[in-house]
């Protein structure tokens, strides 16, 4: 409480008045502090006075806090009470912290309660043979949002001499800086049967979820099939449960395992990445690892705090509680919240771990954000969640970055991003042999550094940023993709 004292929050109004927490909730909300939002929130729903966006607000703030189970539960309460597909999205993403077979339980049963409708009248495939091919991107953003680096290089690699292209996203505001032969379509003010109905008569032979589960995104529209193929990919790379979606895009991993019982889709292998990665403008040049001026090692981790799961948070703590001259950096928006700070020191100290190994660092962006890289000689991945956009702006930024790729959809994900890097050897498949290399990394700096001076040349030079390559691949695969829904052999089908 005297962290919100601090702040000049009434403590003694928060206790009864629940419009005023609320007010309080919303407030600290919006400036990243949610472990403080989320004691206002549970005041202002103590007298039992429930409403949907109370307990949802009270659930995200508790998952971006990593409190997921507690997260979860709130959002079930929340879903049995005010039922709505926006709210069920929320859960189904948080079970992803959980682990892989809660949300794939809980994506399968989205897809049961919310699609299924009864099936639309057949589309008319036109094969595409003598024709361009009619591709639709579908997310409430594309330009401002983490969809960027991405999609970026498709949208602007796309060949108009071979493919009509046209985004579907909330706002056409949002999206004026593509090339101009880019058709942009809002679809923000429609409901999802009203969007399905524009986009079949738009002619779109291929159609891409571009979102998943997340915030604002247009599953629904997909349950009602307006395209003869429905492909899903890029902000999430899980199932999304819904029989109607017919591929989900992934990269080729050597070795991995079969998990084609985690989709209700077909899992379409578009070569060795699932997309090109665009580095940002602002790079700097490479540096040495900066221990060796330094004198300590400086671990660090820029994934949300959802992500730190005990199991992986114990691994890291085994590694800091044997290396005392090594620190971790945790950054992430959330950390500037002080109630965050203390709770993880907390979940470290339990482990062993000397408060003064833990730094926290908040939101920056820019140079500001990048040069941030430069004091890191090694990232840590989590687990079972890993990162996408932060592990490879840290190998775009010349960082090597440690991961535990276990037998599962995220774990094959992390693994794939690390070899096509060309750092193979950078992947662990268990906590205990993730530790084992961590601290053999850090135990011999001048050898960090040899591997440090290849991991920005992997990238660049790499699969990740043959942006052309991949575009032609994926446009070959939509090709494919439509002769196999037409029964008509493609003409440039690649293998799926």
């Amino acid at each position: 409480m005297g962290l919100l004292k601090g702040a000049g929050v009434d403590v003694g109004r928060l206790r009864t008045d629940p419009a005023y927490a609320g007010q309080v909730a919303v407030q600290l909300y919006g400036q990243n502090l949610v472990a403080c939002a989320s004691v206002a929130w549970g005041m202002a729903l103590s007298t039992g006075q429930i409403d949907a966006a109370g307990l949802l607000n009270l659930a995200l703030s508790l998952q971006h806090q990593g409190r997921i189970e507690e997260a979860v539960l709130y959002l079930q309460v929340a879903l049995e009470n005010f039922p709505s597909a926006a709210l069920h999205n929320f859960l189904v993403y948080a079970q992803l912290f959980r682990g892989e077979d809660f949300y794939v339980a809980e994506a399968r049963a989205w897809a049961a309660r919310w699609a299924n409708l009864p099936p639309p009248a057949p589309n008319a495939v036109q094969p595409a043979a003598g024709r361009k091919l009619r591709i639709g991107y579908v997310a409430p953003r594309f330009a401002g949002s983490q969809l960027r680096q991405f999609i970026a290089p498709i949208l602007e690699g796309h060949d108009p001499d071979a493919v009509e292209v046209t985004l579907y996203p909330a706002e056409a505001a949002t999206e004026a800086d593509w090339p101009a032969w880019i058709r942009v379509r809002p679809i923000g003010g429609l409901d999802d049967a009203a969007a399905a109905d524009l986009i079949r008569a738009d002619g779109i032979d291929v159609l891409n979820d571009c979102w998943g589960h997340t915030a604002g995104c247009r599953l629904g529209v997909f349950a009602r099939k307006p395209a003869p193929v429905q492909v899903a990919w890029i902000n999430f790379f899980h199932t999304t449960g819904l029989p109607q979606i017919d591929y989900v895009l992934h990269g080729e991993v050597p070795g991995a395992p079969d998990l084609s019982d985690q989709f209700a889709e077909t899992l379409w292998r578009a070569g060795p990445v699932f997309s090109p990665f665009r580095a940002s403008a602002d790079r700097l040049a490479p540096v040495e690892t900066p221990a060796k001026a330094a004198g300590v090692v400086t671990l660090a981790s820029f994934n949300h705090p959802a992500k730190l799961s005990d199991g992986c948070l114990a691994a890291w703590a085994t590694v800091l509680r044997n290396a005392r001259n090594s620190r971790l950096l945790l950054k992430y928006r959330y950390y500037a919240d002080p109630l965050l700070q203390e709770t993880t020191r907390a979940r470290f100290l339990a482990h062993g771990v000397a408060v003064e190994q833990l730094l926290f660092g908040g939101h920056s962006t820019g140079e500001e954000y990048v040069r941030t890289f430069q004091v890191v000689d090694l990232m840590l991945d989590s687990w079972p969640s890993p990162g996408s956009t932060t592990t490879l702006e840290a190998l775009s930024n010349g960082v090597p970055v440690l991961a535990m790729a276990e037998d599962s959809v995220g774990g094959v994900y992390a693994r794939g991003l690390l070899e096509a890097a060309g750092l193979p050897e950078l992947v662990t498949d268990t906590p205990e042999a993730f530790v084992a290399r961590a601290l053999e990394l850090i135990g011999d700096i001048d050898g960090l550094d040899r591997l440090r001076t290849r991991v920005r040349p992997g990238f660049d030079e790499g699969p990740l940023c043959d942006e052309a390559g991949f575009v032609r691949r994926l446009e070959a695969s939509f090709r494919a993709m439509l002769a196999q829904a037409s029964q008509v052999p493609a003409a440039r089908a690649v293998a799926g």
